[in-house]
């Protein structure tokens, strides 16, 4: 029958009894197969860590802006990585960049939560911050 219209015949269920064929065009059910395949790649959201560099001794003013920024890369799925940078002698004073990050989580507390606690790793003091579920 298949051979009449042309078309090919394709084993759907081999393991079933008994098993099942389907008479169909193959090439077209494989574009058609790819080409969901295809969509469903396009609709999926890849997330980023955006990074965030500040240093201990912050303006309020520009703590002010890194928020609003934080939080609109929070909104757009993405993680944040707000990363204090010490300088010179600074590196004695890392509870100043602790308190700035601490002040940071409190202030995204509405929309955030933080993965880890402040880690220290050379000059660099880091969180990652990522959205509510």
């Amino acid at each position: 029958m298949a051979y009449d219209k042309k078309l090919d015949l394709v084993l759907v269920a081999p393991n079933s009894v008994p098993p099942v064929c389907k008479i169909m065009d193959y090439g077209k059910y494989k574009f058609e197969q790819a080409k969901k395949e295809k969509e469903a790649k396009k609709k999926q959201k890849i997330q980023e860590t955006k990074e965030i560099r500040i240093t201990p001794n912050i303006e309020e003013h520009d703590f002010g802006f890194k928020c609003k920024n934080a939080r609109k890369f929070l909104e757009d799925g993405n993680k944040v990585r707000i990363t204090v940078r010490f300088r010179g002698r600074e590196v004695n004073n890392i509870k100043m960049g602790e308190n700035i990050l601490n002040k940071f989580i409190e202030e995204l507390e509405d929309i955030s939560t933080a993965e880890k606690a402040p880690k220290l790793e050379g000059k660099n003091l880091f969180i990652i911050l990522a959205k509510k579920a």
